[in-house]
């Protein structure tokens, strides 16, 4: 809690200002059972309507009074507490980005948006809560014994005594309640990823005849969650119950005791009364501070998962300064390289060496799981090499500015994910100062162009999320056009025309191939029709290149390619 404490530094005014109108509204509530009792006695004893009418006056100022004062006290809570969830949203959404794809892998989806809406709401209410009551809840009590012992010691000593007994039924509550808040979030979590599973798997789901069994599978992670909270409730639950229990146990025995004092002349009733009112205001500020107490157990959980968000430091290293590439190196370089994605685990690359030139146009293939993926995220640097040196223009990618590399790089991924906002918003995203005719070139070239025109808006035609009121073909050509609008040195294809018609496919490759041969082009496909008229195709089995060369020698050459050559095409259709 207290590291996450710098983020209210922007509103120090607002934590000190708001506790101090706070207990200027507890000095008034203690004071008015104190005046009530001279009222009692002083006014209502002594049938002095004057007395009683002027008292009465000032108890309603009074009360006017605090409650301008916890109007001022709530709005400087309010804004301390807004602006803190803010900014400390903001850092922690600037620090998931800075993670690279194993951190982010590491964490999951679910889990990191729990953590930056439930979790960091859950600190922002305890902000909130703490300016307001931190000050004022244990003035209460402790100040409500206080002005006891102006009005009778013995008495006093009564509400002194039963200190320890509160305390001890907040320590007990607290203690339990603690450790079923962590877990409770961690099973919320869990609840996440099978909700996330879900909805973006629903289509599967139907079409294997598995609503059932996945409904069974929520509402087991639900009723666990469920159990949880109810545990919760249960501990939680006590708290009022036994502090009520023990407070009014309190004022029976003042009653009993005060009844004495009252026919021994010692004390009167007015001071009786306010003996009770200062017993009920502790068994309410006792109530505050157990709500307090429990927001306080659960914001202790929620800091350490934000906590552990921020202590991750990213593991790859941005430098600062951009570098100067070497013009007559080849575009992109692998030495030896080796990765994994656990480094105890097997490697999926090992040992790559190869060389590719500026304006090359070079397919991949190979089969699932062979690492074609896993090569060309090494080159934007979404991973980083486990061994070896990968080049690009003879800089080593570590020593780029990841900006300034993937600048470079225009990369299409399996999954075309668009945002949402129009045709032409998501096609800028590839570079937001691109012009109407730059937007429309790249559509042109990624064959999208002619379905745009036939779109009720065109250019304009509103994406919904992940554009999901496009086909996955359009959703692909709009991709790609996207990566094509920045004119990159280096354009990365991942597999991305598997969901276009071959006609389309062999059109897209060949306006690429005529609008940018200064351009690289690295074309990842399970298709041969895809690469065979590439100039060159690196063939992948097992996560090393077991093939480098033209189609026509590959196919004579590599077992491997000749092999997923046969499976696709005929003879005389590899041949040709």
């Amino acid at each position: 809690m207290l590291r996450l404490a710098m983020y209210l530094k922007k509103y120090k005014k607002e934590c000190i200002i708001g506790p101090i109108f706070k207990f200027m509204e507890a000095i008034f509530e203690l004071l008015l059972p104190t005046i009530m009792a001279s009222m009692i006695n002083n006014g209502v004893g002594q049938r002095d309507t004057g007395y009683v009418l002027r008292t009465g006056g000032l108890m309603a100022g009074m009360a006017l009074c605090g409650y301008g004062c916890a109007l001022v006290c709530q709005f400087l809570a309010s804004r301390a507490s807004q602006g803190f969830g803010t900014d400390l949203r903001n850092a922690v959404f600037e620090h998931i980005l800075s993670f690279s794809y194993l951190q982010a892998d590491h964490f999951g989806t679910p889990t990191l948006t729990n953590r930056i809406t439930n979790d960091i709401n859950q600190l922002q209410q305890m902000v909130a809560m703490m300016i307001r009551l931190m000050i004022r809840a244990p003035f209460i009590c402790i100040g409500s014994i206080i002005m006891s012992f102006f009005l009778d010691y013995q008495l006093a000593l009564i509400l002194l005594a039963a200190t320890p007994v509160l305390a001890a039924i907040i320590y007990f509550i607290t203690k339990n309640a603690s450790p079923l808040y962590r877990s409770y979030q961690k099973k919320l979590d869990g609840l996440a990823v099978i909700l996330r599973e879900n909805l973006s798997g629903i289509r599967v789901i139907r079409a294997f005849s598995k609503t059932q069994v996945e409904t069974k599978r929520f509402r087991t992670a639900n009723n666990d969650l469920m159990d949880n909270g109810l545990a919760i409730g249960r501990i939680s639950s006590l708290f009022n119950p036994l502090t009520s229990m023990a407070v009014n146990f309190i004022i029976v025995v003042i009653l009993w005791q005060g009844n004495i004092h009252i026919r021994t002349g010692r004390l009167s009733q007015g001071q009786i009364i306010a003996f009770i009112n200062y017993a009920n205001q502790i068994l309410l500020a006792l109530m505050v501070v157990s709500n307090l107490i429990i927001l306080l157990t659960k914001s202790i959980a929620s800091a350490a998962r934000i906590n552990e968000i921020m202590d991750v430091q990213p593991d790859m290293e941005n430098p600062a300064e951009s570098v100067k590439e070497d013009p007559s190196a080849p575009a992109v370089e692998f030495c030896g390289v080796s990765f994994g994605y656990n480094p105890t685990g097997d490697r999926a690359l090992e040992h790559i060496d190869v060389t590719i030139h500026r304006g090359e146009t070079v397919g991949i293939i190979g089969g699932t799981g062979s690492g074609k993926s896993t090569f060309v995220n090494l080159i934007a640097r979404f991973y980083d090499a486990t061994s070896g040196v990968i080049l690009v223009d003879g800089i080593p990618v570590k020593q780029y500015p990841i900006a300034q590399l993937r600048g470079k790089i225009g990369f299409v991924p399996q999954h075309a994910l668009l945002f949402s906002g129009t045709i032409t918003e998501n096609i800028r995203w590839g570079n937001e100062k691109a012009d109407m005719q730059a937007v429309r070139a790249a559509a042109v070239t990624a064959q999208a162009d002619e379905f745009i025109q036939t779109l009720p808006q065109g250019y304009d035609f509103p994406i919904q999320r992940g554009g999901s009121n496009l086909s996955g073909g359009q959703r692909q050509r709009l991709t790609i056009a996207r990566a094509l609008v920045s004119n990159p040195e280096i354009l990365i294809l991942d597999d991305a025309s598997s969901a276009l018609d071959f006609l389309t496919e062999a059109k897209m490759r060949k306006a690429i191939r005529k609008n940018s041969r200064t351009q690289t082009v690295l074309l990842v496909s399970q298709r041969v029709g895809a690469v065979k008229d590439a100039d060159r195709i690196l063939v992948f089995e097992d996560g090393k290149i077991v093939g480098n060369g033209p189609h026509s020698e590959l196919f004579q050459n590599c077992a491997v390619y000749r092999e997923i050559c046969l499976s696709q095409l005929s003879s005389e259709e590899a041949l040709q």
